[in-house]
């Protein structure tokens, strides 16, 4: 199996927030198709399939995840 390619051309992180769905997108680069596979808590590695190469990550239910972990912190 071939391996997949992780930042082997970091070009420029960019990255946009929607506040109402609590979903951060991050783009290797400018952001364009790619297909998704859900690697669990949340995450969604976003890959070409045919550069074989990692292009970005969703992050699901950012700020709630963030906002349990600071209580936790908090209040222990």
């Amino acid at each position: 199996m071939e391996a997949l390619k992780i930042l082997e051309h970091p070009d420029k992180v960019k990255w946009d927030y929607d506040e109402e769905a609590d979903v951060l997108y991050l783009s290797i680069g400018d952001p364009k198709p790619a297909a998704g596979v859900d690697i669990g808590e949340g995450v969604v590695l976003r890959y070409d399939e045919n550069a074989n190469e990692v292009v970005g990550l969703t992050l699901i239910g950012l700020r709630a995840r963030l906002m349990k972990e600071l209580s936790t912190r908090t209040s222990g």
